[in-house]
């Protein structure tokens, strides 16, 4: 019997409905649009000088584009995705969004000891994650086998100015791409002035300053089920990204086995551990974006020694039967004593 669920992670998702319920005295202004194939939500406490609500759109709607004509998976004519079509051995100039999220992403492959990689894409292609669930299915070994010739990280490099590759990978830098862009959007923000803001992008988020009346930002942390939203924290934030991974909105279940989205780059098959959902907080929204998948691919147990070790603000939930179980890292008790 085959049951498969095919939703986009939400990191945070119940932020719009904390923070979108201003009183009409609240001078705070909000914009929403569509990005990255998903939304965005962006509010903030104007000041004197800042853009006006349209102006400010605009400017964010085309920082948006740009980054999407230089890091687009889904068009034929981004900067990666020409790279992703030219042979092994190709070397090309890259933009300072692909060589920035590269360097990242080559920190936490290594870090990782290679389980984190960006080239896996032809593994969901593979298992079905990439075209009509019903065709969704457990591969062969030697397919398996076959396609692990196109993945693998440490056959990429940056060379000055241009990204290389030494055989014929397909780069996605999904797994960071949201959160890189909320951090440029708070910088664009600042440097208007805007001091207090909130930033979500896909799920991905950040919040600086305080609201109207000294209030702070309020998120809720998603409890990891299938069926519906429910709120299992509610944290209060100020400078902090946050971002979620999980394997509860995108998997496929097959005889009883769920087998989920997120990929193992060691062996090529998903994650097949208790760890329903990992969220981490950092002043980098990229890179909590990029930690919570490392921590989600690790599972329970390597993942929370490593958060550990690596002093990351880490809410863990294990599934425990039809329950969950959760626990938070030191780093991330000290950083939400806000948290309900």
């Amino acid at each position: 019997m085959r049951l498969s669920v095919i939703r986009p992670v939400i990191a945070v998702a119940l932020a719009t409905a904390l923070t979108g319920c201003f009183n009409s005295v609240d001078p705070v202004a909000e914009i929403y649009g569509a990005t990255m194939g998903s939304t965005y939500s962006i509010k903030w406490v104007p000041v004197d000088d800042s853009p006006d609500v349209e102006t400010l759109q605009a400017d964010i709607d085309a920082m948006l584009a740009r980054f999407d004509d230089e890091v687009s998976t889904w068009r034929s004519d981004s900067d990666l995705a020409r790279f992703n079509a030219a042979p092994a051995g190709t070397c090309m100039d890259m933009p300072e969004s692909v060589l920035t999220l590269v360097a990242l992403t080559d920190r936490l492959h290594k870090e990782s000891g290679g389980a984190f990689d960006i080239t896996v894409a032809p593994l969901l292609q593979l298992w079905g994650f990439h075209g009509d669930p019903q065709l969704q299915s457990v591969p062969d070994p030697q397919a398996l086998a076959e396609t692990m010739q196109s993945v693998g990280q440490q056959h990429l490099h940056l060379q000055g100015t241009q990204l290389c590759k030494d055989r014929a990978l397909t780069v996605d830098l999904s797994s960071v791409g949201a959160g890189y862009m909320v951090d440029r959007v708070a910088e664009r923000l600042e440097q208007f002035g805007i001091k207090s803001y909130m930033v979500e992008l896909t799920g991905e988020l950040k919040a600086v300053g305080r609201k109207p009346g000294d209030r702070p930002w309020r998120i809720a942390i998603e409890e990891p089920r299938d069926d519906n939203r429910v709120a299992q924290i509610i944290v209060s934030l100020d400078g902090e990204g946050v971002s979620t991974s999980g394997d509860y909105r995108n998997y496929f279940e097959l005889d009883g086995q769920r087998f989920s989205h997120t990929f193992d780059a060691r062996n090529g098959r998903p994650v097949m551990h208790r760890l329903a959902s990992v969220t981490v907080l950092d002043p980098s929204a990229a890179k909590a974006d990029g930690l919570s998948t490392v921590l989600m691919i690790m599972g329970e147990e390597a993942g929370w020694k490593y958060a550990l070790a690596h002093d990351i603000a880490a809410f863990f939930v294990v599934r425990e039967g039809d329950t969950f179980e959760s626990r938070v890292t030191p780093r991330f008790d000290a950083l939400t004593p806000g948290k309900e």
